[in-house]
């Protein structure tokens, strides 16, 4: 028998999928708004901005400690909650570390922001597998968009709250007013029970690195394999581009930190909310694979309001416009992929292959914002944003090969 859709919507998965979701956004959204606003009040130019960037290679190369988070236990919590409550733990730490750092000592700015990634990027590699092993394959679609909703929600912090504070107080207590808002993920990760699966841990090191591929290889074939893995690096590469240097835009086209603050970033959380709720539910209708179509189109097209923006001086309204678009477009294209991704995974090894799939997704990313001070600089605002929209078409025409796909499950087994 079905489960009733408010049963699973109010479920303690659910809830566990919104908790680590905020506590997965949060440290990104640091690198995406906070500490591109906290360089850029101090004076430094767009090219070292973008170049922070490269800080974020982390959440690119996790995979390569991946295999270490599915074969130990850090503590006797088990292998999920122990690696997400140390490493919640160490944020808390470096985020009160980095805002007690002048900001142009650069050496000393990068050391704290390159261990955030680390531990970020940590943590993120065992709640994926946390998510995929609390969630049957039925739920993976609204577990997802939870998920990236609570994520998106979370960038509020830093890129709301934090700015607002930031005309009141010194930094160091904004970036330790910050931290403060991971203890939830640490209360999460002490209360909740560690997932049954998670007691199948590889027998030894050398399975939990080699197997994971090995498996995934033999369940989608070596040309599927390569369309997935091509589909995950591109698909995200336009609007994730596009969002890189969106405070620094903001505050270049005349707007206050105050005003990103308290009116047009709160313009993105109900977009937000809603293209959160809208792409779980749309794919219980439409599927992911199809979801990943017409999520794609929107979220390419979210990136013409910042073309737009760039263009002349507008209003408040239009900048609440633009983000909202952006936040319901992007959260649309995320929540597909992530419920994509997840899908791909044998629930044996879900943090090394979730964390393969969510890795190659971020590489080109990191390696492209790198260079986004450096293009606007070049090229200008405008220019730039319709770079970023061509950016955002190899990954749609990839889609064209995905919906031929048969539906592979967690287990290998095919239907059409």
């Amino acid at each position: 028998m079905t489960e009733p859709w408010s049963h699973i919507l109010f479920s303690r998965r659910m809830l566990i999928c919104v908790i680590s979701g905020f506590s997965s956004g949060l440290p990104l959204f640091m690198f995406v708004y906070l500490l591109p606003a906290w360089l850029r009040s101090a004076g430094l130019n767009l090219t070292s901005i973008g170049l922070t960037s490269l800080l974020m290679m982390p959440y690119a190369l996790k995979v390569l400690w991946a295999p270490w988070v599915d074969r130990w236990s850090i503590t006797s919590l088990g292998r999920r909650r122990s690696w997400i409550l140390c490493c919640l733990l160490g944020l808390i730490v470096a985020f009160i570390g980095l805002g007690w750092t002048p900001p142009h000592d650069l050496g000393t700015v990068s050391a704290w922001s390159l261990l955030i990634s680390l531990l970020s990027a940590s943590q993120d590699t065992a709640l994926d597998a946390l998510r995929r092993e609390i969630l049957p394959d039925n739920e993976l679609g609204l577990g997802s968009s939870l998920h990236v909703n609570a994520y998106k929600i979370a960038g509020l912090v830093p890129g709301s709250l934090a700015l607002v504070l930031s005309d009141i107080i010194a930094w160091p207590w904004v970036f330790m007013i910050c931290s403060l808002f991971l203890l939830p993920g640490i209360a999460m990760s002490l209360l909740m029970r560690e997932p049954a699966s998670s007691n199948s841990a590889p027998h030894s090191l050398r399975e939990a690195i080699i197997f994971p591929f090995k498996d995934f290889l033999e369940r989608h074939g070596e040309q599927q394999t390569l369309l997935i893995l091509l589909l995950v690096m591109t698909y995200k590469l336009g609007d994730g581009l596009a969002t890189t240097l969106a405070t620094p835009f903001y505050l270049d086209m005349g707007f206050s930190r105050s005003t990103l603050g308290l009116v047009a970033k709160q313009a993105g959380l109900i977009a937000s909310v809603t293209g959160g709720l809208v792409g779980g539910f749309g794919m219980l209708r439409l599927g992911i694979v199809r979801a990943l179509w017409i999520y794609g189109i929107l979220q390419a097209s979210s990136i013409l309001g910042f073309w737009w923006l760039s263009l002349s001086h507008h209003g408040v309204f239009a900048l609440a416009g633009v983000i909202a678009g952006e936040a319901f477009g992007v959260g649309l294209g995320t929540t597909a992929l992530v419920a994509y991704m997840a899908q791909q995974t044998s629930m044996r090894y879900t943090a090394t292959q979730f964390a393969l799939l969510t890795s190659m997704a971020a590489l080109p990313r990191s390696l492209i914002n790198a260079s986004s001070g450096w293009l606007v600089e070049h090229l200008g605002w405008s220019h730039f944003y319709l770079l970023c929209l061509l950016l955002s078409i190899p990954g749609l025409f990839l889609l064209l090969s995905v919906l031929h796909w048969p539906k592979v499950n967690s287990r290998g087994e095919k239907s059409s």
